[in-house]
């Protein structure tokens, strides 16, 4: 497999940590109670808790981009957590009363970056194995 083959999954992980560094932001300046955005209600220091994680995985993601096929177990990690994001959020949304769809667009953006993974990833050579049991180096 040719590192080459990776490149649209490389470009895709990178675009994914762009779009949690500006979910970081919106979370460390705007959401939180009293703030730009403050349905459904969320103490300030959580959302500042919860930018702070935004941050990690954006760092995640530029880092593993730069040699995605080492750090593929990354990409695995990713799915599993926006999708259980993506089902969470809709789930909500559907059966809990007065939740608000203030964040239906996330979703949308999250659940395409779980689409493109997978493609770019199987379209690259990646295995499933590749995805989410991590290689053992010896020595």
């Amino acid at each position: 497999m040719s590192k080459t083959s990776l490149k649209p999954l490389a470009i895709t992980f990178f675009a994914s940590g762009i779009w949690d560094s500006i979910a970081a932001v919106l979370y460390f300046f705007a959401i939180g109670s009293g703030r730009i955005i403050d349905n459904p209600t969320i103490d300030p220091f959580f959302a500042v808790f919860l930018g702070s994680f935004f941050i990690c995985f954006a760092y995640l993601q530029f880092l593993s981009a730069v040699n995605i096929q080492r750090y593929a177990f990354n990409v695995g990690c990713l799915i599993i957590g926006r999708s259980f994001y993506v089902v969470q959020l809709y789930l909500y949304m559907i059966f809990a009363d007065e939740f608000p769809s203030t964040f239906w667009f996330t979703g949308i953006i999250d659940g395409l970056f779980i689409v493109l993974y997978i493609a770019f990833a199987f379209r690259g050579g990646l295995s499933l194995r590749d995805l989410f049991l991590p290689k053992k180096q010896l020595g």
